[in-house]
């Protein structure tokens, strides 16, 4: 005769953005592929800016962040070593329906996906004076094009089809802040919350860890989970995302990975677009 145990498990609050890169990423956790003794995890989806205004209120458990906004949130908030995206030279770009130079580029007025942005904190770095106003960043292409602005910078998997729409790109501001600074361009990344403790934050960054690697080792299967949610990309142009801002920098940022984080928030600082200077802490 057996008996039934009842199993208290922790629900842990998971929310990322519904991109292919962060769904391949989640996939093994999502399906439960990888599991977490004690822990079970409830994912959310949100677009990216959203996601930055709840974890100023401490929302979610874990959280994708922009590296911009972590400094509003480094009380709440520390970084998983993990889960991050990082243009290696490439980035987020300003698109154009004609060529500008950058002289001109900067005097006109920039649709943005958000302030808290990666890609708005960069921007402000390239070119402090630049007016800007926000769209949501699915919208900004089809606003471009209809010559509802002028310009704009696009994120996600825009950076790979903007030339279809017949837009030009005018600057990548991952290749422009490599030329600056000779480091990646650190876009976004995991946040958990403080309170859960040491122990339990540990175990969390644990299985992220292991649900990221399980999506490199099985990349066809979890290629094919990731596909729901690739906006129109077809595999190809899916896999070419997810290998840009999901690799072994995803893993871990690595030292290089780690000062581009330190060096682009201190920069954001001195340059005053971010009010308080940011302490940067991993949980491993």
């Amino acid at each position: 005769m057996s008996t039934a145990v009842s199993i208290n498990l922790r629900e842990i609050t998971v929310a990322h953005s519904p991109d292919s890169d962060d769904a391949f990423m989640f996939y093994a956790l999502a399906t439960n592929r990888v599991r977490a003794s004690g822990i079970k995890f409830a994912h959310t989806l949100c677009d990216i800016e959203t996601l930055n205004r709840k974890a100023l209120e401490g929302f979610y458990d874990v959280t994708a962040i922009s590296f911009h906004a972590y400094p509003y949130i480094q009380d709440k908030y520390a970084l998983l070593a993990s889960g991050g995206s990082v243009g290696e030279g490439y980035g987020p770009m300003i698109v154009a329906r004609r060529v500008h130079s950058l002289d001109e580029i900067k005097r006109l007025r920039i649709a943005i996906p958000g302030k808290l942005t990666t890609a708005y904190l960069a921007l402000k770095l390239f070119a402090p004076q630049i007016e800007t106003e926000v769209v949501p960043f699915d919208k900004i292409i089809p606003e471009v094009l209809a010559g509802k602005h002028e310009a704009g910078l696009i994120i996600h998997e825009g950076q790979l089809t903007y030339d279809q729409s017949g837009l030009h790109r005018i600057v990548d501001l991952g290749k422009w802040w490599r030329d600056q600074t000779g480091l990646p361009l650190p876009l976004g990344g995991n946040a958990i919350r403080r309170d859960l403790g040491p122990e339990l934050m540990t175990s969390v960054a644990r299985a992220i860890k292991q649900s990221i690697q399980y999506a490199l080792d099985h990349r066809s299967e979890a290629l094919s989970y990731a596909m729901q949610f690739a906006r129109d990309l077809d595999p190809g142009l899916a896999d070419k995302f997810i290998g840009m801002y999901v690799n072994e920098r995803t893993l871990d940022y690595g030292e290089a990975g780690r000062a581009a984080i330190r060096r682009l928030l201190e920069m954001g600082h001195e340059a005053g677009i971010i009010p308080q200077r940011a302490n940067v802490e991993f949980v491993e």
